[in-house]
């Protein structure tokens, strides 16, 4: 189940792709990583999706990444009398704690916390920031607002605070039961919405304790700012650009998603483009013309991942929706444009042994018929520092480890091939041979880039790198020289 592509397809499951049949054709369509929505289905649900993803898994021989993603702290209004009002540009309208239902002129907002950080001239934004509203006054319990933008205000519509920094923490109680049950079901990585700040992050790594890789989502302004700090803790990223378009002009979000992406990259951190990609696929077999465009775009930035969300856990469509971002990811990486594009991108940055091991590789790769770099990893370290190196050659990240093996399913380029415990360079560079070989990427004829760290079994060695010939001795041997 090779793939033929280095950008990876991130499928959300849901009411639409929630048996064997349809996960099992996502997957063989293109799916490398697929996410549950903790916002959407309860625990049984959620455990019956991951236990056929691992069948799936076991039954293809292929490691297989499950990311949970967690909801996050959602502020919503309370209800209204009517059900719905229309506000018009000029209403004045009020936000309080009264627990009477609402009407034209006022609604329940539950959250304390919000009039506790509001200040004169702030923005609150309802229904995905299509009421857009001034705050004139406010005090601990109130917001008195003008109407910048109208529209229609109903039930429990979602409220986006842009202009402060909330003192809301990432994880909810919700969040926090959602964290320990994904966890005792054995995910590999976490998404935390809504983060603001380091602290955040620091506080789900201490409750994940190392059972899952964090990845912190980027949907509000506060995070862009902290955006550096939030890397520098995170496991990954995820540019959310649902949130973040609602909260920001919607034409400052492309030029952020490119240096938040560049900036991954440089970090050797896996990143994710989500939201919106074609969801046009929702209700249409065919997505249009603009969401392809969208779709390219992030693969030509080098983005780790591109994702799926309603598409294909609620849409109509969800396996051609696999299949177009398959093939419009195929299509793009052919482009001669794209390893152009790629290369003049790539960060200089070399600090340490293992950087320049990694870039070794690459450059032999370039400049002779290497047909792949194949590295040993327990952590996964040396898997995400030669894909931060895009090379032009696939990468056989070749680990005892099955928790690394399935966190790699996300990094760019990456085939995951698990292996016996290695304790000698030749039998690493044996190994590596067999795997290259028996998946198809070399020949016997062939030569590969093999780089490991020794001793082995510790993160953060890589120390070797040898040009191995994929010669038939070493593939059919049974017992490496010493």
């Amino acid at each position: 189940m090779n793939r033929n592509r280095n950008v990876k397809i991130v499928a959300t499951l849901g009411p639409a792709s929630d048996d064997y049949e349809m996960i099992r054709a996502l997957f063989e369509a293109g799916a490398d990583v697929f996410r549950l929505n903790m916002s959407h289905g309860d625990h049984a649900e959620i455990a019956a999706r991951h236990s056929i993803i691992r069948k799936i898994e076991e039954d293809t021989g292929h490691p297989i990444a499950i990311l949970a993603d967690l909801q996050g702290p959602k502020l919503r209004v309370g209800t209204f009398k009517n059900g719905e009002e229309e506000l018009a540009i000029g209403d004045s309208f009020r936000f309080d704690l009264d627990d009477a239902e609402g009407d034209a002129t006022r609604v329940k907002l539950p959250h304390r916390e919000i009039f506790e950080a509001l200040e004169t001239g702030a923005t609150l934004l309802v229904n995905d920031g299509k009421i857009r509203m001034k705050v004139d006054t406010c005090g601990r319990d109130f917001a008195d607002c003008t109407v910048v933008a109208g529209g229609t205000i109903s039930n429990r519509k979602g409220v986006n605070v842009p202009d402060v920094v909330l003192p809301l923490k990432a994880l909810s109680d919700k969040d926090r039961k959602d964290l320990e049950f994904v966890c005792g079901l054995g995910v590999d990585w976490l998404a935390l919405s809504f983060v603001q700040r380091v602290e955040d992050v620091y506080e789900a790594r201490a409750l994940a304790n190392g059972r899952a890789a964090v990845l912190s989502k980027i949907e509000k302004p506060t995070a862009v700012e902290n955006f550096d700090e939030i890397l520098k803790v995170s496991d990954g990223i995820m540019v959310a650009r649902g949130d973040l378009g609602v909260e920001l002009p919607v034409h400052a979000v492309p030029p952020i998603q490119k240096q938040l992406v560049r900036k991954c990259r440089a970090a050797a951190k896996p990143v994710i483009v989500a939201t919106q990609m074609l969801e046009s696929m929702i209700e249409s077999p065919m997505p249009t013309r603009a969401e392809v465009s969208d779709v390219s775009g992030a693969i030509y930035e080098g983005t780790d991942a591109i994702m799926l969300s309603a598409e294909s856990a609620a849409g109509s469509y969800p396996i051609e929706a696999v299949t177009t971002m398959n093939n419009v990811a195929e299509e793009v990486e052919r482009d001669p444009t794209y390893r152009r594009i790629i290369e003049a991108s790539r960060t200089a940055d070399r600090a340490t042994v293992a950087d320049a091991i990694v870039a070794a590789a690459r450059e032999i790769a370039e400049t002779t018929e290497i047909k792949a770099i194949a590295c040993f990893t327990a952590s996964g370290t040396t898997a995400v520092l030669t894909a931060r190196e895009r090379p032009r050659v696939p990468i056989i990240a070749l680990t005892a480890e099955r928790d690394t093996a399935r966190r790699l399913c996300l990094s760019w380029g990456t085939q995951c091939v698990m292996t016996g415990p290695v304790t000698r360079f030749k039998m690493a560079v044996v190994a590596a041979v067999r795997a290259a070989v028996g998946q198809g990427f070399a020949k016997t004829t062939d030569q590969i880039a093999v780089t490991a760290g020794v001793p082995f079994n510790q993160a953060g060695t890589t120390n070797i790198l040898r040009v191995a010939p994929c010669e038939e001795r070493l593939i059919f041997k049974s017992e490496p020289d010493s």
